[in-house]
Order: C-alpha cells, then sequence, then structure tokens
C-alpha cells in the first residue's frame, strides 16, 4: 500500500480550493446564512498551537454548517493595531508597519496550510486606515451626540508593554504578555455613556429566547443595576464635616449598624486636598509678602 503523502495531497487540494474559490461566500437567499467569527489573531510572528486548536474548532464548525446547506460566511482579521505592535517593533528596531505585515504573511500562509475553510477574501486588519476609518467614524457619532466623554480612572498599567491591560490580562499582579509587575496608574481617557442604556439592555436581555440564561444573568451582573438609596449620616466631629452619605440597597438593616468602613483612597485624596489648599494659600501669602517688600 501506497503511503499517504500528507504534502502532496493537501497542498493539491488547497490549491484547488483556492482557485475555484470553494469557502468564498457570495449571497444565495435560498440558503439560510451561518456566520463564524473566532477570536483575531495578535501577528506576533508564528502561529502556535493555540491558534490551530481555535481555528480548527472554528473550521469544523464552518464545515458542518455547509454541509447542513447553509450559506456560510467564514471571514479573518487580524488585530494588529495597538501598543504590543508598537513596543515589539521597537524592541526589535523596525517600523511597526514593516514588522506588523510581515508578520501577517507569515501567519496567513501558515494558516493556509491548515487547510481552513477561511474565507480569504473577506480579510481585514484592523491597522489599516481602510478599516480603522469606520471606527472613528463610528466615534465620531457617538462624541457628536454627547455619549462619550473624557475623566481621570484608575487602570491596570503595565510598565514594560507601557499600555492599559484588562482585569483578565492581569495575572498574578503581573502582565500577561511582559510578566511585569502592573501598576495602579490614574489617567485622563475616553468613556463610553453605556448607563445611557442600561434599562433598555436589561428590558433588551428578555427577548433573547434561545441565550443560555447563564449568560443572560452575566449580562445583568456586568450592567449592574441595582435599586437602592441614599441615606445622610449626621457626623459629631471636631472636623468641618457634618454629614456623609451613603447608598445602599438594604436600608432595612441600618439599625444593625455598628461601624463605618471607608476606603483609604477617600480619605487619602481629602487629605492630598487639603495639602493642595494650604500649598496655594501658602504661595498666595509669600507673593503678597514678595509685592509688600518691592
Amino acid at each position: 500500500m501506497e503511503r499517504y503523502n500528507f504534502k502532496i495531497v493537501e497542498e493539491k487540494w488547497q490549491k484547488i480550493w483556492e482557485e475555484n474559490k470553494v469557502f468564498s461566500a457570495n449571497i444565495e437567499k435560498n440558503k439560510k446564512k451561518f456566520y463564524c467569527l473566532e477570536m483575531f489573531p495578535y501577528p506576533s510572528g508564528k502561529i502556535h498551537m493555540g491558534h490551530v486548536r481555535n481555528y480548527t474548532i472554528g473550521d469544523v464548525l464552518a464545515r458542518y454548517k455547509t454541509l447542513q446547506n447553509f450559506n456560510v460566511l467564514h471571514p479573518m482579521g487580524w488585530d494588529s493595531f495597538g501598543m504590543p505592535a508598537e513596543n515589539a517593533a521597537r524592541q526589535n528596531n523596525l517600523n511597526p508597519k514593516a514588522w506588523t505585515e510581515k508578520n501577517i504573511s507569515v501567519m496567513k500562509n501558515q494558516l493556509k496550510k491548515l487547510g481552513l475553510s477561511i474565507d480569504w477574501d473577506k480579510e481585514i486588519s484592523t491597522c489599516s486606515p481602510e478599516y480603522y476609518k469606520h471606527q472613528q467614524e463610528f466615534f465620531l457619532e457617538l462624541y457628536d451626540k454627547g455619549l462619550v466623554y473624557r475623566k481621570e480612572n484608575y487602570v491596570n498599567w503595565d510598565p514594560v508593554d507601557q499600555t492599559v491591560l484588562a482585569n483578565e490580562q492581569v495575572i498574578d499582579g503581573r502582565g500577561w504578555r511582559s510578566g511585569a509587575i502592573v501598576e495602579r496608574k490614574k489617567l485622563n481617557q475616553w468613556f463610553f455613556k453605556i448607563t445611557e442604556f442600561s434599562q433598555e439592555l436589561l428590558e433588551s436581555l428578555e427577548t433573547l429566547k434561545d441565550w443560555p440564561n447563564k449568560v443572560k444573568i452575566m449580562q445583568q451582573n456586568w450592567i449592574g443595576r441595582s435599586y437602592g438609596c441614599e441615606i445622610k449620616f449626621k457626623i459629631e466631629s471636631k472636623k468641618n464635616i457634618e454629614e456623609i452619605k451613603c447608598y445602599t440597597t438594604r436600608p432595612d438593616t441600618l439599625f444593625g449598624m455598628s461601624f463605618w468602613l471607608f476606603r483609604l483612597i477617600i480619605l487619602l485624596l481629602n487629605f492630598m486636598q487639603q495639602i493642595l489648599i494650604l500649598s496655594s494659600l501658602k504661595k498666595n501669602v509669600l507673593n503678597q509678602e514678595l509685592q509688600k517688600n518691592q
């Protein structure tokens, strides 16, 4: 029996698939639609077994739906815009654009060799102006309608990658990519007014009949709407503080309250505010004295 030569056989069929655009999605109104999109890979240079696992699962699903006579759209994209790409390029003393595009070319060639049923005609890259111009347009529309605003807030800061990390990217207090100890840093940043739509989002969850209940509960918890009231507590103090306000969802339990617990950051901010006021007053007094002496 002749030994199976996977290189020759797979190259043959992958070439036929590409020439005949077997996996290219077209408009077919007599078929049901199915959209299969896996996580966009970060173009780090080469694929690894995590990529193989992820895109094999998506490939199996896309092929299964194709066999069920669905019109399947299975595109690919690259998560190529951001500080990690710039830092990696700087570390290798290369132009970020050239470095990123070279990595995309290498990884694309590797993924193609896996024989995945991807429609490469629908490929995008998030660092391409043709892609992010749409994001900029969305942002400007939100800005014009007053749905974005700026304020200072604390973030997870990776001092090596010089970028902000999500909570999920902080593992045991360290950055998931660099391994550096993550710092808490206050930055001026943009926010979306998602709270403007909190009630609408909550009510809409009830219309998602096919969603798993646990996912809907996660969404409800993420929106974080709660019902309660603000209570004013009168304070007996030598300081110039008459009352403190506190929000609670259980005002009925206040009679059993025995102590107050403040976050240390609040006390520190108040302390720093007093120092700044005193410093400003001292500066004004010194300026007045200098003017008198002149």
